[in-house]
């Protein structure tokens, strides 16, 4: 297979996102009344309640098995490798870049969590139909990718539901107490001139309009006394000493209450269903499957789930046009994530599946190890972009480093698909 062949199948899902991104930007910019930002925010979150779920359970039910799960058990492995490496480089590209302290997460998050979902679905069967190919027949090969990478797609969903919504989560924690600093400052600045009641009402940042006076203290502002000179009197129980270990346990509790909090979230949910319905023989006969006697359940969610990743494009293109010349990341921070997911990853990731095959941890087909190293070459998940507008946090942000990643990414996929074809032939 040629480099010319191989551009096309790489660029071609590539295009087909951009375009519906362009979309989005059109009808956000043109025609704002009909894909405004209260038309975008709401249609995110049914794509997280509704959409995400059913095309997790719908691809893991399908195409899980308990034989698979055993034999391919280096797959979640894989896939955690690359959000662990993706993940330290990302915190040493903060560390040295110091972006905006909401920022840090979506940088993180960029950097490791890739898009293991729709670009595979294409590419794999895409390489398995070009001739030449060293993956076996042509039929055969693409049967067993669209295993490998629904496998991949559903576990994937998990760390990303998981890990990178703890990041971004964290991010609008973030967003949000710098929302409240500058909010009690103001609070401080207009009880120190007496001109609170004279002050007209005020928007914050998350588009919270705020009337009455009285109402923009909010419990916790309350509880605040200012100075005259306006200085924020702290409570005298503020500067009560912990007791020891009293930190650590506290910390322990919160980092089990987030994770609780995470599990029982859409996503999540629907991925363990699936994984129970998939491993579960009788289970997964009764709803997958031309005769099983529930199978409307699977179709209907398959239907449901194939609105994903259009409506999740849409919102990031409608996003992109407050992001350009609005966004507070910086050029070098596009630069870094770009050198660790199409430099940095799939230079690692040869390395770490030449030795999982080195020890036998991998199944004897090439095209397994393909769709391994082809997951540390992916641009970032579209997940993000759902994960920043639901905590109205990096929206313009992640909406301009999607359109510079996937930009690079045909070129991207394209060299390194022909490098890995090369190792594996």
């Amino acid at each position: 297979m040629d480099f010319l062949n191989l551009l096309v199948v790489a660029s071609m899902p590539v295009l087909q996102l951009l375009l519906i991104g362009l979309l989005g930007a059109f009808l956000a910019y043109r025609c704002s009344s009909i894909f405004s930002d209260n038309v975008r925010r709401n249609l995110n979150k049914i794509v997280f309640a509704v959409f995400f779920p059913s095309l997790v359970f719908s691809s893991l039910a399908k195409t899980v098995t308990l034989e698979e799960l055993l034999s391919w058990w280096y797959m979640p492995v894989n896939i955690g490798i690359t959000f662990l490496i993706g993940g330290i480089l990302g915190w040493i590209v903060v560390k040295i870049l110091k972006p905006a302290c909401h920022l840090e997460g979506l940088i993180i998050a960029n950097c490791s969590a890739g898009n293991l979902g729709n670009l595979m679905l294409m590419i794999v069967p895409a390489v398995c139909l070009q001739d030449g190919n060293p993956f076996g027949d042509k039929s055969t090969c693409s049967l067993r990718g669209l295993s490998y990478v629904s496998t991949s797609m559903a576990i994937g969903s998990i760390y990303i539901w998981t890990h990178t919504y703890s990041l971004i989560k964290r991010d609008g924690t973030t967003y949000e107490e710098l929302i409240r600093e500058e909010s009690v400052k103001k609070m401080a600045e207009q009880f120190s001139s007496g001109s609170l009641e004279d002050q007209p009402a005020f928007t914050t940042e998350i588009g919270e309009a705020i009337n009455d006076p009285e109402s923009q203290l909010t419990s916790s502002f309350k509880q605040i006394d200012v100075n005259p000179d306006g200085t924020i009197r702290q409570p005298l129980l503020a500067n009560r000493k912990m007791k020891p270990g009293e930190h650590i346990w506290k910390m322990v509790i919160g980092t089990f209450h987030e994770l609780a909090e995470e599990l029982v979230e859409p996503p999540t949910v629907a991925a363990i269903s699936g994984f129970a319905v998939g491993a579960i023989p009788w289970l997964k006969s009764v709803i997958i499957g031309s005769n099983a006697p529930l199978r409307v359940i699977q179709n209907t969610l398959e239907l449901l789930g194939n609105g994903t990743v259009p409506c999740t494009t849409l919102i990031l293109g409608g996003n992109l046009t407050r992001g350009i010349g609005k966004t507070t990341v910086k050029p070098s921070a596009i630069v870094a994530i770009a050198l660790v997911r199409y430099i940095a990853l799939p230079i690692s990731g040869i390395f770490v599946v030449k030795a999982a095959s080195s020890f036998g941890f991998l199944p004897k087909d090439p095209l397994f190890s393909y769709v391994l190293l082809t997951q540390f070459t992916l641009p970032p998940a579209v997940a993000i972009g759902v994960m920043a507008q639901l905590f109205g946090v990096g929206l313009e942000e992640s909406s301009v480093i999607f359109l510079w990643m996937y930009l690079l990414s045909a070129l991207a996929l394209t060299a390194w698909s022909t490098v890995f074809l090369y190792l594996l032939s």
